[in-house]
């Protein structure tokens, strides 16, 4: 007679899950923590009274259900199994990487799903292979006891030799294979001096740090840059990682310090700007400020795109002493950031709330490494008047670059011949003198730096392929006729895009009172 397992019964076990549980006892299991149990333990055959199986491991090999299993059973294919999966024919797959393409490049428009979306379709798949060491050259060969790996060849292998071998290339040389011999003849026997340690500011890895925080953290990258020169100011190597990195953040451009040129710069930076990206001109200034409206206007139109964001965050970045603090200052109509007209104020990123659903994050004014001279880097304001060694070294940079006429309507210094004398007669003139009665050249040649940088002095950096006319002229063209047809078409097809770019209405633009005389001289 086989045993019989009986899940029942009167017996008070621990296994039993319809024992009689006394009452008051509570740290007793319950009744489907015992069956749970038993469960686990069920790996034996489990009979019933006359020994028949009816549970336990045994019942399920070979048998589906109640069924025993003959043979071999394979289960039949579906395709509703692959229902999540698409399969794109080879023309489809063309289509959607033309069209897909156009969108993705387009900065006007704005893919709400685009994890989605299979964009690794749109290039293809290069895979990068790891080199095989061992199918060059076998472990046993390199490392084992029967290693044969080649010596070193070494031209000297004693002091004696390398000493010889030294002078035997000095007998040898020849100068008109030598570069720097070359150059040094050109300069006349000397050598270009060390940059000055001052010229990379902005480059340090704590300030790149600060700047790929920012971007990391922002749906929404603004590229400040300055009116006055914004091709010198903008950073090609940033828009380069957040296109190939970041595809999915938003950038646009923001012109500021608008009330230092003519309306007709404005004008065409931004509409030459707008073919790449969002472009708005923009003037920093709590009370009269001009371009709000539109930058807000369109960071809400931002924060409808993404209704499955709790908030979008806003990143300003650019050049040092390119306003970025100041921007965000008039957004908020009060002063929430720290600001000054010196480079190098901002040292760390920090968060400021704008709506309920905008924040903005401001950065430290980062430089990327590039061929400018020390002049130019002086003329954009990156670095402070004050801490160069030799300010009046840069002086005739900026005396080339400006009109004369602007230099006299500004400091009221006529008839000069070389820088040497303009700086003379203007420490003359604002009583800038040493002892001995001379003249103090280092001071007044700071000032003079320091005004260039401020606006004080009229300067910018003209719109390429344009006739250079008279701002007279310009302003005085009828707005029918302003601009050519190709910034026009430009602007009609951006006004079709997803993202609408506000007009913005350049006849209350601000202008300082030396921009106005300059353009009428």
């Amino acid at each position: 007679m086989p045993r019989v397992r009986r899940n029942g019964g009167s017996s008070n076990t621990s296994s039993n899950p319809n024992r009689n549980v006394p009452k008051g006892q509570s740290n007793m299991r319950t009744k489907s923590a015992i069956k749970r149990l038993n469960m686990y333990k069920s790996g034996a055959p489990i009979r019933d009274r006359q020994g028949k199986i009816v549970g336990g491991d045994l019942l399920s090999k070979n048998r589906t259900g109640n069924k025993a299993m003959e043979k071999m059973a394979r289960i039949a294919p579906n395709r509703r199994w692959f229902g999540n999966t698409r399969v794109i024919g080879q023309k489809e797959l063309e289509d959607f990487r033309e069209k897909m393409s156009e969108k993705v490049a387009d900065p006007y428009a704005v893919l709400l799903r685009r994890r989605t979306l299979p964009m690794g379709l749109l290039a293809d798949s290069t895979k990068e292979r790891r080199m095989n060491l061992l199918s060059a050259e076998s472990f046993t060969s390199t490392f084992g006891p029967n290693k044969r790996r080649k010596r070193p060849k070494l031209a000297n292998t004693t002091l004696e030799g390398l000493l010889s071998s030294a002078e035997g290339r000095v007998k040898t040389f020849d100068e008109t294979y030598d570069a720097m011999v070359d150059q040094l003849k050109i300069n006349g026997g000397e050598r270009d001096s060390v940059q000055e340690e001052i010229f990379k500011k902005g480059q340090s890895k704590r300030i790149w740090q600060e700047l790929y925080k920012v971007l990391d953290c922002s749906d929404v990258v603004i590229q400040v840059l300055d009116a006055r020169d914004p091709l010198g100011t903008r950073s090609k190597h940033v828009e380069k990682h957040i296109k190939e990195n970041a595809a999915h953040k938003h950038l646009i451009f923001v012109l500021n310090k608008v009330d230092l040129v003519p309306t007709w710069v404005t004008k065409q930076w931004v509409a030459i700007l707008s073919q790449e990206y969002p472009t708005l001109a923009f003037h920093a200034n709590v009370e009269k400020p001009f371009g709000k409206g539109a930058l807000i206007q369109l960071l809400r139109q931002f924060a409808i795109l993404h209704p499955e964001k709790k908030q979008i965050s806003v990143g300003f970045i650019g050049y040092p002493n390119a306003g970025k603090s100041s921007i965000i200052n008039t957004l908020r109509s009060k002063r929430v950031c720290k600001v000054a007209p010196i480079p190098g104020e901002t040292k760390v990123w920090q968060y400021i709330t704008l709506f309920k659903r905008v924040f903005l994050i401001d950065c430290p004014g980062v430089v990327y490494p590039n061929n400018d001279s020390e002049s130019d880097v002086v003329m954009k304001g990156v670095v402070r008047a004050e801490r160069l060694e030799n300010p009046d070294d840069y002086i005739p940079a900026i005396l080339e670059k400006i009109r004369p006429q602007y230099i006299s309507r500004t400091y009221g210094v006529q008839d000069w011949n070389t820088p040497e004398q303009f700086l003379a007669k203007l420490a003359i003139k604002r009583g800038r003198m040493l002892k001995g009665g001379e003249p103090d050249i280092r001071s007044i040649a700071q000032q003079v730096i320091y005004d260039l940088q401020r606006g004080r002095i009229p300067y910018f950096v003209p719109p390429p392929n344009k006739d250079n006319e008279s701002c007279k002229e310009r302003e005085n063209e009828p707005e029918s006729e302003k601009g050519n047809e190709e910034t026009k078409k430009e602007f009609r097809n951006a006004e079709r895009k997803k993202l609408d770019v506000p007009e913005q209405d350049f006849k209350e633009l601000p202008q300082r009172e030396f921009v106005l005389q300059a353009e009428a001289g």
